[in-house]
């Protein structure tokens, strides 16, 4: 595999695990030579939080792009860390904002500044964060 794209996002009800299942599923679609690493399936959400933080870290520190789904009022705060986390090794964030909702500190912001800012781009659909991507990965 060329590139591992960890896909962060939150987990915590069916419509957030359906959505990431969908994210993957297109992506492994429109991608070549890519392993998409999806937080839902390297570790049980039966296992310990230390076992499940350290899964992550690890997959964190072996992906060289994340995709960050960043629908909601806000967005989530294990999100918001793992991008913060994944900017300071120096890799490439894209974001993907389905939701119409503005939630950042100005009428042209679309999530907070600093989760912006720390993305290439934020793709307003499935179509569109392929396209971001494969410009990425070239």
């Amino acid at each position: 595999m060329g590139h591992k794209i960890y896909l962060s996002g939150p987990l915590f009800s069916r419509g957030e695990i359906a959505w990431g299942e969908r994210v993957k599923s297109f992506l492994k679609d429109r991608l070549e030579d890519v392993e998409i690493i999806w937080p839902h399936e390297i570790v049980p959400c039966q296992a310990l939080p230390a076992q499940i933080f350290e899964a992550n870290l690890q997959a964190l520190k072996e992906a060289d792009i994340m995709v960050a789904m960043l629908d909601g009022s806000q967005v989530d705060d294990g999100t918001a860390w793992e991008i913060g986390y994944f900017f300071m090794q120096g890799k490439k964030i894209q974001g993907i904002r389905t939701d119409f909702r503005r939630a950042g500190e100005t009428d042209n912001s679309r999530v907070n500044l600093m989760i912006e800012c720390s993305c290439q781009g934020i793709a307003s659909s499935l179509e569109e964060l392929a396209s971001d991507l494969k410009r990425l990965l070239d």
